[in-house]
């Protein structure tokens, strides 16, 4: 499946929304394109931010829109729109990816060949290494959270949504997800005092 073309979305309509995933459900091809359309740009940016190479992100595109093709019946206005119900599909496959090709390991992989940060000054080497260190104990600690905590962090950090977004995109209460973020905040202070090295 090639990289969609960057787009902005369109605002969701949830009658429009249905009667789309209906033409998808029955398999109308022109249907599924629009759905791609609408939603693979942002997709496809969640993918890349998530997972450690670019095949990967087109394997698991292919993949979570062949499962928004099979599963376009379930879909239920009432619960969010269009592209928050695709997104959700989309990053789980992508979660789940990153969890199968070693999970912490092949993030920390994927960390250590990012690019430089853009600075005025370079980092000193003792100063990158002490960098490295610390992402590795925050990746182990993030391992440990409940789920349900995990997921909000994974959010928030890998795709830059705040409270309510993340309360919008999984249909669960603001309150809640607030709930879930401060306990996650806590849980990782203390996580990441039992895995600070001791010197």
């Amino acid at each position: 499946m090639a990289p969609p073309p960057t787009a902005d979305l369109q605002a969701s309509d949830p009658a429009s929304d249905q009667a789309l995933l209906r033409q998808v459900a029955l398999g109308s091809a022109p249907a599924m394109r629009q759905v791609y359309a609408r939603c693979g740009g942002r997709c496809f940016a969640i993918t890349l931010r998530l997972l450690p190479s670019r095949a990967d992100a087109e394997e698991v595109m292919q993949e979570a829109f062949l499962e928004v093709w099979r599963r376009a019946r379930e879909f239920d206005p009432a619960r969010g729109g269009l592209e928050a119900w695709v997104t959700t599909i989309v990053r789980t496959r992508a979660i789940d990816r990153v969890r199968s090709l070693g999970t912490m390991a092949r993030v920390v992989e994927g960390v250590a060949h990012e690019g430089p940060p853009v600075s005025a000054t370079p980092t000193a080497p003792d100063e990158a290494a002490g960098q490295g260190e610390s992402r590795v104990r925050v990746l182990a600690a993030l391992a440990q959270l409940p789920p349900e905590q995990r997921e909000v962090v994974e959010l928030a950090y890998f795709e830059g949504l705040s409270q309510r977004e993340i309360s919008e995109l999984t249909g669960d209460p603001l309150g809640t997800v607030k709930t879930r973020a401060r306990l996650a905040l806590e849980k990782l202070g203390a996580l990441l005092a039992e895995l600070r090295p001791h010197t």
